[in-house]
């Protein structure tokens, strides 16, 4: 890997190109060992897959960055595609001296959460793409990172996360040579297509997410609010993902006059660039929907802390008109018992004791203090 013979000549760059004429080269991030085209596993350190091209067809498969340097210089027409996966500084160094990469897109490729992005280095176009897969079991959206190197005889791809799936992008432009033939910006125009396409499985995934929130919502789900938040925070990043992309694309749509883009990789963008702005709108339209469940599930919750709080002041005010008659009986009641108790002392010295209306006195007393605590009570609804 540390080997680094002498830099070749390039060949002049071919016509159909939005690059500038230049000794560049980029590479290619594949996934994991896959059911693609056998790769180099054995001293090839994060290299995931490497070959060189000649007119469409591979015409070798390096086992490291050395080899692929040895190979590519052989091949005057060649390009090399180079698919890393998380990279050694060590190897980013390599391949910025072997194809003049810039020490600032070197930099943002060993490092992840870079925003999407299309910048010109020199004669090297880098490229950042935030790819996203719907995870079904977890009903959740994973990003992955992916910076492209572009040149003239080069295409290095640098990823960071499970996605997206390059092996299935180096078969279909293996299958299809006549477009492999037209050079790095081709292999280009195919990853943002299988980014962009791997977008509507997601789209997909988050409108079911966002029918069941709707259904859980009015059905008063307690755990709703946390889907929720958690669902609009996929969204921000889906949003940062894909809204970046529109302007890379036109940008790259409003060279095609002066890099000579071929005819066809013409056609291609454009209907990339149409599927990543629809697919741009649904994002905007999913956060908007979110806001919108949300303001009307706190408004649900709202209003069902209303009820629950009326409903336990119904049953307060239930428990007061209770109380009241309970406490009013008991005066009621105390009054006669107050009269009779002390009637019951039986002291000697007590004069009613030996009054002959005493008793039909003591009678009438505690009739007319229960009569007049009725009364009282009944005026003021106690009972």
């Amino acid at each position: 890997m540390s080997e680094n013979p002498p830099r070749r000549q390039r060949p002049t760059p071919k016509k159909h190109s939005w690059l500038r004429p230049s000794p560049a080269r980029a590479g290619e991030a594949d996934t994991p060992p896959a059911p693609a085209p056998p790769g180099p596993t054995n001293g090839a350190g994060s290299i995931v897959h490497a070959a060189v091209y000649r007119d469409g067809h591979r015409i070798s498969t390096p086992t490291s960055l050395a080899d692929t340097y040895r190979q590519l210089r052989e091949q005057p027409d060649g390009m090399a595609w180079i698919g890393l996966h998380r990279p050694t500084e060590s190897e980013l160094v390599s391949l910025a001296e072997e194809f003049d990469l810039h020490q600032l897109a070197v930099e943002d490729a060993l490092e992840a959460h870079q925003r999407p992005k299309l910048e010109r280095y020199g004669d090297t176009l880098f490229v950042v793409l935030r790819a996203a897969r719907y995870l079904d079991a977890s009903e959740e959206v994973d990003f992955g990172e992916l910076h492209i190197f572009v040149g003239h005889d080069f295409v290095i791809t640098v990823r960071h996360g499970a996605a997206p799936d390059l092996s299935a992008v180096r078969r279909r432009m293996e299958s299809t040579p006549e477009l492999l033939a037209l050079g790095p910006e081709a292999v280009l125009y195919a990853i943002l297509d299988a980014v962009v396409d791997g977008y509507a499985p997601v789209v997909w995934g988050v409108q079911n997410d966002i029918d069941e929130i709707e259904t859980e919502v009015f059905g008063g789900d307690p755990e709703v609010s946390r889907r929720i938040y958690e669902l609009a925070r996929e969204m921000v990043e889906f949003q940062r993902a894909t809204r970046p992309l529109v302007g890379m694309l036109h940008g790259l749509m409003a060279g095609f006059t002066k890099y000579g883009t071929d005819d066809e990789l013409q056609r291609y963008l454009r209907d990339v660039a149409d599927h990543v702005t629809h697919t741009s709108e649904r994002v905007d339209g999913f956060r908007s929907a979110l806001a919108d469940i949300l303001a009307v599930n706190a408004t649900l919750v709202t209003q069902q802390q209303n009820a629950e709080m009326r409903a336990l002041a119904e049953a307060g005010f239930e428990q007061n008109e209770e109380i009241k008659k309970i406490s009013s009986w008991a005066a009621i009641l105390f009054a006669p018992t107050l009269v009779g108790t002390i009637y019951g002392m039986n002291f000697d010295n007590m004069p009613e004791l030996h009054w002959a209306g005493g008793y039909p006195f003591a009678i009438v007393l505690m009739a007319v203090v229960c009569t007049s605590l009725y009364v009282i009570f009944k005026r003021r609804d106690w009972l």
